[in-house]
């Protein structure tokens, strides 16, 4: 459990040079040293145990606001598209209302037409009969 520690700590041996001597692990040293260095390393071990959990925790914290934030974008995303479809029909809705009004101006205007031509031969028609009775 604890060996990504020990392997962080690294080996404990004398000098740097090499020599036939066998290097024994700061585990081995620590396990037969005197009890004071051992209570040391035991808290060593600890504060690095306690670090890294740390350190996981704000990585866990930060990948769940990050799948969350991904989770909202998808939601917004498709809410967005959800009014784009809306918004597509009733601009279809208004297209068709425009075709139709353009549509009923046109007969309109053709009514006016027939209504002027009607008003022009009733007064032609009203001047005849004002001759005709004189």
């Amino acid at each position: 459990m604890f060996a990504w520690a020990m392997s962080s700590l690294g080996s404990f041996g004398p000098g740097d040079s090499p020599s036939p001597v066998r290097r024994r692990s700061l585990v081995e040293v620590m396990a037969t040293g005197p009890p004071d260095s051992q209570a040391r390393f035991g808290q060593s071990v600890k504060g690095l145990l306690t670090e890294k959990v740390n350190t996981c925790g704000t990585d866990v914290i930060a990948l769940t606001k990050q799948v969350l934030k991904g989770s909202r974008s998808s939601e917004l995303l498709g809410q967005a598209a959800r009014n784009m479809v809306l918004q597509e029909d009733a601009i279809l809705h208004s297209e068709d209302s425009l075709r139709k009004m353009a549509i009923i101006t046109t007969h309109l205007q053709y009514q006016q037409e027939a209504i002027q031509k009607n008003v022009e031969q009733s007064s032609d028609l009203q001047d005849q009969l004002n001759h005709l009775l004189k």
